[in-house]
């Protein structure tokens, strides 16, 4: 049985009979509420994952891509584009109707070192720096104009207490390179959604920097239209309230809030606090990897609550939510499983590695049903 197809199937009692209505559906559930996304890796891009390219077009009516259309693959050599990759993504899109957002197109991380060095290896100059910047967000988003919907424009530009990371955008151009960013998306694709995407925007300390930087953007009449809060969540943190009170306060800037990264972490925390910082390891331990060989059920129930949580949560404020994105298809499929320590085996979506719903699915399904 494929796995949209054992979803969750509701029989309905009719005189001396049974009627079985058709499978529950992630976007159909939430239909009435926001698009379901899923990002999307290279084998389900291509078609090399048939059974998870069936999921993806039952279940969701928005797609992410996790890489291919970051700079090191896009662009990874001065003056040339591979648009391969990027190009069935957007047609995989175009064919199943669906919601889709460009990810990303400043980020501090996955970039070249070329993008921000002269032929002799010396840091580019700030006007340089903006040229480069330009060519890549015009020849980018240009290309996908009216395909891809909605652009993590700036990614993760914050340190933990709200101030701007310093990063060689930052140290090369200013403080003004997201500003730039946001302008050069916008006179690319001038329909587009433009967002501003970090995780931890739950904490108060990073969720205040992010705020006063969305509020300065908006004063210089920057044309930034979306806050991505990550959620890349544990089953302990972020309570209900800070998921409310994060999206409360971006909304009342006047943008849009998308959950842009969704899943939850099950294994214990490696550093004592919140992170998603791609840069940051750890050396294996097996404290750290309590579950090589499958999930106890007790905590599969214990993500099933948190999901549940978490969902209602974002129906309560859908009229502020454009979308939510789960990050991965299956748990096979997470970024999670080898970060921030390599051989992690991690649970933390809604379709295990069989490309079944888990009990997390039914909950997420049962917020609306």
């Amino acid at each position: 049985m494929t796995a949209w197809r054992g979803v969750l199937v509701l029989g309905l009692m009719v005189g001396m009979g049974v009627a079985a209505q058709a499978p529950v559906t992630l976007k159909d559930a939430y239909k009435a509420d926001f698009p379901v996304g899923v990002a999307i890796n290279t084998a389900q891009i291509t078609g090399q994952d048939a059974r998870g390219d069936a999921t993806i077009a039952a279940q969701f009516d928005s797609i992410s891509p996790e890489n291919v259309l970051k700079w090191e693959v896009i662009h990874p050599q001065p003056g040339k584009y591979d648009f391969t990759l990027a190009d069935q993504y957007v047609a995989f899109g175009v064919e199943h109707h669906m919601w889709t957002v460009g990810h990303n197109l400043v980020w501090h991380s996955q970039v070249p070192g070329w993008v921000f060095r002269d032929d002799q290896g010396n840091l580019l100059t700030r006007d340089a720096l903006l040229e480069r910047m330009h060519d890549h967000i015009r020849t980018v988003v240009g290309r996908y104009k009216g395909r891809i919907q909605s652009w993590d424009v700036v990614n993760e530009a914050l340190n933990e207490d709200g101030t701007l990371r310093t990063s060689l955008w930052e140290k090369i151009i200013g403080d003004d390179y997201i500003a730039k960013a946001f302008e050069y998306a916008h006179e690319a694709d001038p329909q587009a959604e433009l967002t501003y995407n970090d995780y931890n925007l739950e904490n108060a300390a990073k969720r205040d920097g992010a705020v006063a930087l969305v509020k300065k953007l908006r004063a210089e009449g920057v044309p930034i239209t979306c806050v991505g809060i990550q959620d890349h969540d544990s089953l302990t943190w972020p309570t209900a309230q800070q998921e409310g009170d994060a999206i409360d306060a971006f909304a009342a800037l006047g943008v849009k809030v998308s959950i842009s990264e969704l899943d939850v972490d099950v294994l214990p925390s490696v550093f004592g606090q919140q992170t998603s910082d791609v840069g940051a390891h750890a050396a294996s331990n097996p404290k750290l990897n309590p579950y090589p060989n499958g999930l106890p059920d007790a905590v599969q129930q214990q993500l099933a609550q948190k999901y549940a949580e978490l969902f209602r949560v974002f129906v309560a404020h859908k009229a502020s939510i454009s979308r939510v994105t789960l990050w991965g298809l299956t748990d096979g499929d997470s970024w999670k499983n080898d970060w921030p320590v390599r051989g992690r085996t991690d649970y933390p979506l809604l379709f295990g590695r069989d490309g079944e719903p888990k009990a997390a699915f039914g909950a997420v399904v049962g917020v609306v049903r």
